[in-house]
């Protein structure tokens, strides 16, 4: 399934929940799923600065594609970059940059989160991206 495939899925699972207590549920159950990082792969190197909670989100390059790991000590933003993880992990590093995040303005996330968070949020979209771009250059 492509990303952008994987995208409007996302999109429309969002549109079952009418409200958005719902949704924040849904985002933390997805949460619920992440299995998590080792302690060690939690370093400044994989933190991801400007989240009001941490998140780290590491990367492995196989087969010429990129597999992203991810955790977070809040349950919401766990929630969210499990999200993340799950749309962007297992595809090439063209298709990741050639892909856009309009799902999130899609399903309503970004007005729904605090400043602080949505900061947070685009945080994690960037380092996706740019994990994306370093190893495009180094293979």
């Amino acid at each position: 399934m492509s990303i952008e495939e994987k995208q409007k899925e996302i999109v429309e699972e969002f549109a079952f929940l009418d409200d958005w207590e719902q949704k924040y549920e849904y985002i933390i159950d997805l949460g619920k799923e992440l299995k998590g990082m080792p302690d060690e792969k939690k370093t400044d190197n994989n933190l991801i600065k400007g989240c009001q909670s941490k998140v780290w989100i590491d990367a492995r390059f196989e087969d010429g594609k990129l597999y992203f790991n991810a955790d977070s000590d809040g349950i919401l933003p766990k929630g969210i970059v499990s999200l993340l993880v799950s749309i962007y992990s297992g595809h090439g590093t063209q298709e990741i940059l050639d892909s856009d995040f309009k799902f999130i303005e899609e399903i309503g996330l970004q007005e729904f989160l605090s400043p602080s968070r949505a900061n947070g949020l685009m945080a994690m979209t960037k380092q996706i991206k740019f994990y994306a771009v370093a190893f495009q250059l180094k293979n």
